[in-house]
């Protein structure tokens, strides 16, 4: 291994960040000052490659103290992990939360993507733009979705800052203050250091070193967004717009009928009592009274799949992963939603973070695993703060621990925060991601059921898939398999926005139709066309409303479920912009691991653009270029994020006739 490290030498705050994750440094070779101790032997080497999976949260130390990573910085941690710079430089750049450049400690994100884009997202950060001007201290991104496209248009303020109070390093504030109408939105959260919110369990040799927390990481979430909003919250934070409580993004919440969402507005997210009383916690015990096993032949039995897409046989994985002879196991909670129109996977968890660590606990339970990792998107403040939190007071309580409610099972969750990759929504990408790699898929053989993360067999999982067990194992599996369809079982969460009148999540059987859920949100009379499953899905025409939602039937109709993605656009939204953007997204953020997506997705993106203010003959050409280059992204490329990346151009053309 050449290190090859640089003279670069990191500040005294960088210093301080990452020492506040790793600890002090124990020789020279990590970046201490030498000693005559240092000049007989060197300490250290193969304990710190071990850690190499701190290497992200190391970056997002110094991303949250300085806002940005400078070749010291990058330099200091590379020596106390024994990475080489070049690696950790790779990584580094991959994320777009990162900066390697130096910029403002205050950055504004506008959403620019589907729904953001149809509620007017241009012209907000173009105005934007011209009024804070490159003086004002406020560096301006435009962003990809982030998860508020119930409230488009949407930004997100993050500064950069050393703790206010040392103190509060090791005392997070009470979350159940972000809801207060008298606390400024642009507030200063005790944001968990990835290494500090979980031990390692018995058995689990990473996680060595790592200590208390990180800095204080202020963010502001302003949606919907008026240019003096976004404007105030990046330059004066007391004037910020308080951001509304969960429930309000759930248009039925309080409708006591309601499986999945039926805590969110009615219990305190703050309160693991609060939850108790509402149920909580019944699942899990009813887990430890029936077994591993049980557990799982239950999880089977109800016909629960995946809830991410891929429609996977939850049951099916959880039995694989358990059979393995390899220790230790893992679970991976999948919290990276990133698909543009998708924000379920957020209001559950800002909404009722227990039911996901509950949720988390017995899965681990019934597949052998004792440590678990909560891989959580990057642009979610709240859901981290509500997690951390939930988790702290799980552990106090021994609902986490060596020792789970007593029954002598040891389990504990660490959170890793994203920063800014959709690919990481691909299950072995996360992987990479977690341990300290660029975020790039695997090839597939080996399974992550056989060789997941830190090449362990892994269970992996997004956060609706997961909540859906607790009423599994509260009302039995036969009871859950008579909601929904014989093929698609259980409820459903619909995540939709676009121009409608009631924007929200809504929880659904399977088997309701498109026009059911349309109506409940209010749909316009003058509907263009409604994109079912984000920018990897497909477009559907005002006239086949009648489709039902469920996997089958979606893709009898020559379409796609994917995650839930609803998005209507009226007659006022042009359509050619939409897909420009779509383009856009994948050409962004492919990895670039393979040629087929690497080419293609820049290919189509060029050929959209053309083909823009074009018709009819006009356009001949580049639609076949299109047709060509979109098979071979869909047949070659290595994951589904090239897969797909053609689909929704595709379906806009053969559906609904753009550029005839």
């Amino acid at each position: 291994m050449d290190l090859r490290f640089g003279d670069s030498k990191p500040t005294d705050e960088e210093r301080a960040a990452v020492d506040a994750l790793l600890g002090p440094p124990e020789s020279s070779w990590e970046g201490a000052d030498r000693s005559d101790a240092d000049l007989r032997w060197a300490r250290g080497g193969r304990e710190a490659r071990d850690r190499r999976d701190q290497l992200l949260p190391a970056l997002h130390a110094l991303n949250d103290r300085v806002g940005w990573i400078s070749e010291g910085a990058l330099d200091y941690v590379c020596r106390r992990l024994t990475v080489p710079p070049a690696e950790a430089y790779g990584v580094a750049t991959f994320y777009a939360m990162f900066s390697v450049r130096p910029r403002p400690a205050t950055v504004l994100h506008v959403c620019t993507d589907l729904a953001c884009t149809a509620a007017g997202a241009s012209e907000l950060c173009a105005t934007v733009e011209t009024r804070l001007g490159p003086d004002s201290g406020v560096k301006i991104e435009r962003s990809p979705c982030l998860g508020l496209c119930e409230r488009a248009p949407a930004a997100l303020v993050i500064r950069a800052g050393a703790p206010a109070d040392p103190a509060q390093e090791d005392a997070p504030a009470s979350p159940a203050q972000e809801d207060n109408p008298a606390r400024p939105a642009f507030e200063d959260e005790a944001v968990q250091a990835e290494g500090g919110s979980g031990g390692a369990a018995p058995g689990d040799g990473k996680g060595k070193g790592r200590r208390g927390r990180n800095t204080l990481h202020a963010t502001a979430v302003c949606a919907p967004a008026t240019p003096a909003q976004a404007i105030a919250a990046a330059t004066a934070p007391e004037s910020a717009p308080t951001e509304p409580a969960p429930e309000t993004a759930v248009p039925q919440s309080g409708d006591p009928t309601l499986t999945l969402l039926h805590r969110i507005g009615t219990t305190d997210p703050t309160s693991l009592d609060d939850y108790r009383a509402h149920g909580g916690y019944t699942a899990l015990r009813r887990a430890f009274a029936l077994g591993p096993a049980a557990v799982i032949r239950e999880v089977t039995d109800a016909g629960l799949v995946g809830r991410g897409g891929a429609a996977f046989p939850t049951g099916r994985k959880w039995q694989a992963t358990a059979a393995q002879p390899d220790h230790p196991h893992y679970l991976v909670c999948n919290a990276d939603e990133s698909e543009p129109g998708t924000f379920k996977d957020r209001v559950l968890m800002e909404g009722d973070p227990y039911a996901l660590v509950e949720a988390m606990t017995i899965a681990a339970y019934a597949t052998g695993a004792h440590k678990g990792y909560l891989y959580l998107r990057g642009e979610y403040p709240r859901a981290l703060a509500r997690l951390t939190h939930a988790i702290e007071q799980a552990r106090t309580r021994g609902l986490l621990g060596d020792n789970v409610l007593g029954q002598g099972y040891a389990f504990d969750i660490e959170i890793r925060r994203g920063a800014g990759a959709y690919i990481c929504g691909e299950e072995t990408a996360l992987f990479n991601s977690i341990e300290g790699h660029r975020g790039e898929p695997r090839s597939k053989p080996p399974f992550p059921v056989e060789k997941g993360l830190f090449g362990k067999p892994t269970v992996e999982n997004n956060v609706e898939t997961l909540v859906n067990v607790l009423p599994i194992l509260t009302m039995g599996a036969e009871a859950y398999a008579a909601i929904g369809t014989p093929a698609s079982t259980g409820p459903k969460l619909f995540c939709v926005s676009g121009t409608v009148a009631r924007p929200g999540v809504y929880e659904l059987p399977f088997g309701a139709t498109l026009g059911e859920l349309l109506t409940l949100a209010g749909v316009r009379d003058n509907l263009r066309a409604v994109l079912l499953g984000g920018a990897a899905g497909g477009f559907v025409r005002p006239d086949e409303l009648d489709i039902p939602l469920t996997f089958e039937g979606t893709r009898e109709a020559g379409t796609t479920l994917g995650s839930g993605v609803v998005m209507a656009f009226d007659d006022t939204v042009p359509l050619p912009r939409l897909l420009l953007r779509i383009a856009e997204f994948f050409r962004d953020e492919s990895c670039g691991q393979c040629v087929p997506c690497r080419v293609g997705t820049v290919r189509q993106e060029e050929a959209l653009h053309r083909i823009a203010d074009r018709t009819g003959a006009a356009a001949a050409d580049d639609i076949a270029l299109l047709r060509e280059v979109g098979r071979a992204m869909r047949d070659a490329s290595i994951c589904g994020l090239g897969q797909t990346a053609w689909n929704a151009v595709e379906s806009a053309i053969d559906r609904l006739g753009a550029y005839e």
